[in-house]
């Protein structure tokens, strides 16, 4: 590699991160980032002597490159991205690039909801049971940093479909569907089927000894699985039946069974409520029995996990009422699993950057829970359009502050406030953990 011209495009963590290895693997490397760089970045950049831009990509300088590591959230739509493709120019992700450096294994989870809980889950259990482990993609520090850096044996990668669509030769040997449902619609040219076949790459270049957990009783990945053939060892998931080799769940219990090992744990033993999370529980303790854990460090680590702010997280009681940050729940099929865990009447935050939401899903729910709707965000039209018949009370904000205010001002001493937005955040936050935090001080202040 030494010469050759190396373009990041996009200077977040993992694009700060790539550009690291290329410098340590010979490549010249230039990083460009149409937005604005954080000054951790900008100054570990200079510090190793990485040439960079801010504000702008000059076309003629990426068009030069031999190879391109492109951030997840740039789209293939981009004018840029289309003229690489039409040179030729290959154009792969920081976890594609990464991969090619090391030789530690590889757990790679996807799915349209439960990813981040169950990432973080499979790597507590793994460090539980003593493995050398590190955690990368879409939580943790950049993938590519910690191959310059670290010398794991296994590596466990929350992968979203935008990760997946930039890798090409990538091997897992562990990998977890836990769900396919409409979400990044936009991305994907509002058709669904793109959207799965995205996801499926993560059985790319899989081989007979490696393993493939799935939750069979989700349609849209039952429907998949009988058009292709999958070389992996599978392990489904069920939450209606006993499945062997598989995992799950009946009577209050998780049930495993492989061919290295079986596993039972009461319900009363588990950190995570609610069927989405045992199904998340399976999966993860499928994947520490594929990779050696003993039965004795898995219940150990099942019941010393606390996982992740902003999915469904306590956020502090004012006058009786409840507050709950979900913000991490960027499509509707993760506000179904909230609001179905909802015991209380509920005074709802929602409301974002749409994605080609359906909302009809949650009628049922927002007829049954739902006492009052707070939409935050610049345009609510689709929101408002569809709850307005159904949920009583209705206040349309772009203010965290005011709809935090107006929230108390609904909901009686005993009810709870959740936020759960449905949608991405972009429109007013840089993120949804920025939303949260906004969401958490807001409800602080409060107090």
């Amino acid at each position: 590699m030494e010469g050759q011209s190396i373009v990041i495009l996009g200077g977040g963590e993992s694009g700060v991160g790539a550009a690291l290895l290329a410098k340590a693997k010979g490549f010249q490397v230039f990083l460009s980032d149409r937005g604005t760089l954080k000054e951790s970045y900008r100054n570990e950049l200079r510090q190793n002597s990485i040439d960079f831009e801010e504000g702008i990509h000059t076309e003629e300088r990426v068009l030069q490159a031999n190879l391109i590591v492109k951030s997840p959230g740039i789209p293939d739509t981009v004018p840029l991205v289309q003229k690489l493709r039409e040179r030729g120019t290959p154009v792969i992700g920081e976890i594609e690039f990464a991969a090619r450096y090391t030789n530690a294994k590889l757990v790679g989870i996807t799915g349209s909801n439960g990813k981040t809980t169950t990432t973080l889950l499979i790597y507590h259990l793994l460090k539980t049971a003593g493995l050398n482990v590190g955690l990368a993609g879409n939580v943790g520090d950049s993938f590519a940093k910690q191959v310059l850096h670290n010398v794991f044996d296994w590596y466990v990668l929350e992968l979203s479909s935008f990760q997946l669509d930039t890798m090409y030769d990538t091997r897992l040997n562990v990998a977890v569907l836990l769900n396919i449902t409409p979400d990044h619609l936009d991305r994907y040219g509002y058709v669904f089927q793109n959207y799965v076949e995205a996801k499926f790459r993560i059985l790319q270049n899989m081989q007979a000894d490696d393993s493939f957990i799935y939750f069979r009783e989700n349609p849209a990945i039952a429907t998949e699985l009988t058009k292709r053939a999958v070389l992996p060892r599978k392990l489904p998931i069920s939450l209606e039946q006993s499945v062997e080799p598989g995992g799950y769940f009946l009577n209050d219990t998780l049930y495993t069974q492989t061919d290295m090992a079986s596993f039972a744990l009461p319900v009363a033993d588990l950190p995570l409520k609610g069927p989405h999370n045992a199904i998340n529980m399976v999966a993860a303790v499928l994947a520490a029995q594929s990779v050696g854990a003993s039965s004795e460090a898995i219940a150990e680590g099942l019941q010393t996990f606390q996982n992740a702010a902003h999915r469904l997280e306590p956020a502090g009681v004012v006058g009786g009422v409840t507050f709950i940050n979900d913000s991490k729940a960027t499509n509707v099929d993760s506000v179904f699993y909230a609001l179905a865990s909802m015991t209380t009447p509920t005074v709802w935050i929602a409301g974002g950057q749409d994605k080609g939401n359906d909302y009809s899903q949650l009628d049922d729910l927002a007829r049954q829970r739902v006492k009052a709707l707070i939409c935050l965000g610049k345009d609510n039209t689709k929101l408002v359009a569809h709850f307005t018949n159904m949920i009583p009370q209705i206040f349309e904000t772009r203010s965290v502050t005011e709809a935090v205010q107006k929230s108390l001002e609904w909901a009686a001493p005993g009810e709870t406030v959740l936020l759960s937005p449905a949608c991405a955040s972009f429109d007013l936050f840089r993120n949804y953990e920025d939303r949260g935090e906004q969401f958490k001080l807001a409800v602080n202040s409060l107090q």
